[in-house]
């Protein structure tokens, strides 16, 4: 069996499905992405992460189209901006065109901005986009309970994913839990947080008893936990390493260790979706 065919695949609330690990795109230049996911394919990923924010798509395009890997045998998830400067749908276009695709299988809302009071009308531009067929599944990002609420009431869809930063530290367990009472899929981008909390003494117990990295150890928690994760390297061998992650299982009590690491708001490491 293959790397990427041993890579589990949760539900969507749609009737589709994603690979539960992927490869994200988050700050790699754009210069080095088609060389970097290229990389990433021949591993065994199949699973695909960027956005109109990173200006990498075009790379990401690249080296799609030069793998030889049938289109049905990828997920490729952008991201929509909503930042004032374009609408959904000319901004999934050009989208498209940079990726070189006739649709995504997965469309997000990058952030609900508060400040402009898009969450709504971004979410209503994303769910016609879906019935033209430019987007499998829809969903959202950086999405607070009340942008949650918000939506799905007044149009009465509910998001197939929101994609927020979750890690040991920073484990966003309210928000994970109205995702679950909702039939929303957690998905977590910077899921290994950083070096430093490698070096969290819970974190590296659990690593020794079973032979693995931190960061192995940390993808594993977020796989157990349901969470979709994204993890990114520049490294071939790091590439692989971050995917190496279902020969191992932890146990009950290593989940309540790594449960205790969380530090609330006092773990986020990205932006703050209250403020942007």
């Amino acid at each position: 069996m293959t790397a990427s065919t041993s890579v589990p695949s949760v539900a969507l609330n749609d009737g589709t499905s994603i690979p539960q690990l992927g490869f994200g795109v988050f700050r790699v230049d754009p210069a080095e992405t088609a060389r970097i996911v290229s990389d990433a394919l021949e591993v065994g990923y199949r699973h695909i992460d960027t956005a109109a924010m990173y200006r990498n798509e075009d790379g990401v395009g690249r080296a799609i189209a030069e793998s030889g890997i049938a289109r049905d045998e990828l997920f490729v998830t952008t991201k929509f901006p909503n930042n004032g400067s374009s609408s959904a749908a000319d901004a999934l276009r050009h989208s498209l065109d940079q990726l070189g695709l006739e649709r995504v299988d997965l469309y997000l809302i990058h952030w609900p901005r508060p400040r402009l009071g898009t969450a709504l009308s971004a979410w209503q531009e994303l769910i016609e986009l879906q019935r033209e067929g430019l987007a499998t599944s829809i969903g959202v990002s950086n999405y607070r309970i009340e942008d949650l609420e918000q939506i799905i009431a007044e149009t009465g869809v509910t998001p197939a994913v929101n994609q927020i930063e979750l890690h040991v530290e920073f484990q966003q367990r309210e928000l994970a839990e109205y995702h679950a009472a909702h039939g929303i899929a957690t998905e977590s981008w910077y899921p290994l947080g950083g070096g430093e909390i490698s070096s969290a003494p819970a974190l590296l117990e659990v690593a020794k008893a079973h032979g693995v990295t931190p960061a192995q150890a940390i993808l594993r928690w977020q796989l157990q936990t349901g969470n979709i994760v994204i993890p990114k390297s520049n490294r071939r061998e790091r590439m692989a390493e971050n995917l190496d992650v279902f020969g191992f299982e932890l146990s009950d009590v290593e989940l309540r260790a790594l449960a205790a690491v969380d530090r609330g708001a006092a773990g986020r490491r990205g932006g703050d979706p209250n403020e942007l």
